[in-house]
């Protein structure tokens, strides 16, 4: 087994948007096998035909997408391999290790309420089990597997430790519903096998089922795989993540401003640690990820440590990237594109924009002043600041500016020498300055605007500042 290679899967049921903790089990599966050279694998489970939607597969192949989490070949429908579901429960039917049960749901039904109501055990035991074939009826029948009802199974759990269930508590479950349709837990191991997966790490919600599926894989004598489950996510009250903690839907954080690269460094760090180092990159996480890095206790989702990561993504990013990365953010939160002299000038601009912003609304907040037209009508503060003697200030600036050279040491000397003159400080002229250029009083340095718009638009501003 130590030579095979790598292959994990992801495998979402399409009945909503795919949310953090799916995303998360998506990233951890990326990472293992990414860095290893394996395969990710993406497969949809929508045998529940009732709930299952092409509009919730959308959203997750564009969540996926989104955070940059590309896996190999076509996405595989379980749906679509019913057959070959079936396919094995026959098989299993004909070996003897499976058996037809012809008990109907309204009998089961009623041995559960008065095995409650005398404080047994609810567990099933088909009488069907060891029937003669020759005592069959011409009835309906589910198929069902048989459990060992001695002994026990061990889950050897790459997080949780080897986990020992009775096997007096396991059912035989159902294989194939009376209509000839798999059951969930038994489509999911034929899938798992016939795509070649060797890992499968996911909540540990499943932590049961594993015990239960095992059955599958040792009757049919086909290796078990490695388990990894993962603790689930919660708020930072410390309950279930809910809709009351925050937006769930990864899309959603997309169309809050926050850069994918982020996301993916942040819901690594949502129950895998590596040391105490808090910001990485993807070449770094698929380095350093496995699984003896993933704590059993459930992470806690903090929005701050988002923000804080996100910033640190954005200030590191190649400018034309993240030029790119926000149009993208433009287009899934439905407001309007930027025109080319908007993106050239915001390129432009990004080395004073990207250093302190934590989300591109912020980024593009500070970008008013190269993203705007003139006329810029300023806002309450800032129409403060251009009061009466301010704009003599900046009238008397202006032709100062229209001399001088223009690069920063240049600029912030005449502008010194100007409130020298009018005996104020450079901080007191900044603040109408500011107010002149952008319109705001929260902007860039004043300077390094006037660099990035040039003489002729910040003189054009000084102008409409002073004479409107």
């Amino acid at each position: 087994m130590a030579d095979v290679p790598v292959v994990t899967r992801f495998a979402p049921s399409p009945t909503g948007y795919l949310h953090i903790g799916g995303a998360r089990t998506a990233l951890f599966n990326w990472l293992y096998a990414r860095g290893r050279g394996g395969r990710f694998l993406l497969r949809i489970e929508d045998t529940d035909r009732a709930r299952s939607t092409a509009q919730a597969t959308e959203a997750i192949f564009r969540g996926l997408t989104w955070l940059g989490l590309d896996w190999d070949g076509d996405a595989v429908s379980q749906f679509e391999r019913r057959d070959r579901h079936a396919e094995v429960a026959y098989q299993l039917l004909a070996s003897g290790k499976a058996y037809k049960c012809f008990s109907p749901q309204d009998e089961i039904a009623a041995f559960r309420e008065q095995a409650r109501a005398a404080g047994r055990s609810t567990l099933f035991r088909s009488p069907w089990r060891d029937a003669s074939p020759s005592d069959h009826p011409d009835a309906p029948y589910v198929v069902r597997i048989k459990a060992p009802q001695t002994g026990q199974s061990v889950i050897a759990d790459r997080v949780q430790g080897d986990v020992t269930i009775a096997n007096d508590q396991l059912d035989d479950m159902i294989l194939l519903r009376s209509d000839g349709t798999p059951t969930y837990m038994h489509a999911v191991v034929v899938d798992d096998h016939d795509m070649g997966v060797t890992h499968v790490i996911r909540g540990d919600d499943h932590l049961n089922n594993a015990a239960r599926q095992m059955l599958i894989y040792d009757a049919m004598g086909w290796n078990v795989p490695t388990w990894a489950h993962i603790p689930l996510i919660h708020g930072p009250d410390g309950k279930k993540l809910s809709k009351r903690h925050g937006a769930l839907g990864v899309e959603e954080y997309q169309a809050m401003g926050y850069p994918a690269a982020a996301m993916r460094n942040y819901l690594a760090r949502l129950g895998w640690s590596h040391g105490d180092d808090e910001f990485f990159t993807d070449a770094q996480a698929k380095a350093w990820f496995d699984l003896d890095g993933i704590g059993r206790a459930p992470a806690r989702f903090d929005l701050k440590k988002l923000e804080n990561l996100s910033g640190q993504h954005i200030a590191v990013t190649d400018d034309a990237a993240l030029v790119a990365q926000i149009e993208a953010y433009l287009a899934a939160s439905g407001q309007p594109a930027l025109s080319e002299t908007q993106k050239d000038g915001l390129e432009r601009a990004m080395y004073c924009l990207k250093e302190r912003s934590r989300t591109f609304p912020e980024l593009l907040e500070k970008a008013h002043f190269v993203l705007g037209t003139r006329p810029f009508e300023p806002d309450g503060r800032a129409a403060g600041a251009l009061d009466t003697v301010s704009r003599g200030i900046l009238s008397e600036l202006t032709p100062h500016l229209r001399n001088a050279s223009w690069n920063r040491d240049t600029l912030e000397q005449v502008v010194t020498q100007v409130a020298e003159a009018n005996d104020t400080k450079l901080g007191k002229l900044a603040q109408p300055l500011r107010a002149a250029l952008t319109g705001r009083t929260v902007s860039p340095s004043v300077f390094d605007m006037m660099l990035v718009i040039g003489r002729e638009e910040t003189l054009a501003r000084l102008a409409d500042a002073t004479t409107g």
